[in-house]
C-alpha cells in the first residue's frame, strides 16, 4: 500500500520572545521623557527666579516714568488753561460784537423780507395777467418801431480774405435800414397793434387779441417776403467790389423778434389766467367750496338738503323704521 505524503517538517526549536525588547524600549522612552520634564522644571524655576529679581527694578522705573508723565501733563494743562483764559478775555468782546452784528443783520433781513413781501403783494394786485399781456404787446410794438431806425443789412467786402483772421472783420458798406426796403409800413401797424392791445384790457373786448395776432403775422410776412430778399441782395456792390457779400444785421432779427412778440401777446389773451378774475372774495369762496361737508346729525336735516328737482322715479322714499 502506498503511504500518504508527509506534511512539512515541524520545527522543534522555539522562536525567541520579543516582549523583553519592547519593554526595554518603553523603559528608555519613559526615562527620556522624565529627564526632559525635570530639565524643563529646572529651566522654569530659573526663569521665575530671574523674573523675580528683575520685577522690582522694572516696577520702580515704571513708577518713576508715570510720575514724570503726570507732572508734565499737569504743567501742560495749567499752561493751556491760562492760555485759554487769556484768549477768552481778548476774544470775548469780539464775540459779543459779532453776535450783536449778526442780530442786527437778522433784523435787517427780516425787515427787508417783509418789505419785499409787501411789494410783491402790491405788485401782484397791480400787475394782473391781462395787464402783463398788454405790457408785452406795447413793448413789442415799441421795439418794432425802434427797429425801423437800425441797420438791418450791409455788404461785406473781401469776406473770404478774413476767413482765417478771427481778430479782424471785413469792412462793410451800403448799410440800410428797414425803411429803405418797405418805407414806414410797419410803424402804423405797430401803433395799431399797441392800441388794440390796450383796448383789449377790458374783458368784453378780449376779441381784439385776434386783431393783434393778425397784425403780428402781417409784420412777419412783410419782414420775410420784403426785407429778407432785399437784405441778401448785394446789388450794385457786387460789381464794384471783389468778394462782396450781403449779410443781415441785428436790426433784421430785432424787428422779427418784435413781430413774434406781438403774435405771442395776442395769443396770450386767450389763455386761462387772463379770463379768470382772482380776488380775495373768490379765494375765500373757493376755500369754502373745498371744505368737507359735515355729516348730518339727524335724518331730518339730510332730507331737507335733498335737491327739490329729484324725481320720484329716480329713487323711492325711504321706509320708516
Amino acid at each position: 500500500m502506498k503511504k500518504a505524503l508527509a506534511g512539512p517538517a515541524k520545527r522543534t526549536s522555539k522562536l525567541p520572545e520579543r516582549r523583553a525588547m519592547i519593554a526595554a524600549a518603553r523603559r528608555r522612552t519613559g526615562a527620556i521623557l522624565l529627564a526632559t520634564g525635570r530639565r524643563s522644571q529646572k529651566l522654569d524655576r530659573a526663569v521665575a527666579r530671574r523674573i523675580e529679581k528683575l520685577r522690582p527694578p522694572l516696577a520702580r522705573r515704571l513708577t518713576k516714568a508715570q510720575g514724570i508723565a503726570v507732572r508734565w501733563l499737569g504743567r501742560f494743562w495749567g499752561l493751556a488753561t491760562r492760555l485759554l483764559r487769556l484768549i477768552g478775555r481778548w476774544l470775548r468782546p469780539l464775540m459779543v460784537l459779532a453776535l450783536r452784528a449778526f442780530s442786527r443783520l437778522e433784523r435787517f433781513l427780516q425787515r427787508l423780507a417783509a418789505l419785499l413781501i409787501g411789494a410783491a403783494t402790491a405788485l401782484s394786485a397791480l400787475l394782473t395777467p391781462r395787464r402783463a399781456v398788454c405790457g408785452v404787446i406795447v413793448a413789442s410794438a415799441i421795439c418794432l418801431i425802434a427797429a425801423q431806425f437800425v441797420d438791418y443789412r450791409s455788404v461785406e467786402v473781401g469776406q473770404s480774405a478774413y476767413a482765417g483772421l478771427p481778430a479782424a472783420s471785413p469792412p462793410t458798406v451800403a448799410a440800410e435800414t428797414p425803411r429803405d426796403a418797405h418805407s414806414y409800413l410797419l410803424i402804423p401797424i405797430a401803433l395799431l397793434a399797441a392800441g388794440a392791445g390796450v383796448m383789449a384790457l377790458r374783458p368784453s373786448r378780449h376779441g381784439l387779441g385776434r386783431v393783434v395776432v393778425g397784425l403780428g403775422l402781417l409784420c412777419i410776412a412783410v419782414i420775410l417776403l420784403v426785407d429778407l430778399p432785399a437784405g441778401l441782395d448785394a446789388g450794385a456792390q457786387a460789381s464794384r467790389f471783389a468778394g462782396a457779400t450781403a449779410v443781415l444785421e441785428t436790426g433784421f432779427y430785432a424787428q422779427l423778434a418784435a413781430a413774434a412778440g406781438l403774435v405771442i401777446g395776442g395769443l396770450l389773451y386767450y389763455a386761462r389766467p387772463c379770463r379768470i378774475r382772482i380776488n380775495l372774495s373768490g379765494r375765500a369762496a373757493s376755500a369754502r367750496r373745498r371744505r368737507r361737508r359735515r355729516r348730518d346729525s339727524s335724518p331730518g336735516k339730510a332730507a331737507r338738503r335733498l335737491s327739490p328737482r329729484r324725481s320720484a322715479g329716480a329713487s323711492a322714499p325711504a321706509s320708516p323704521r
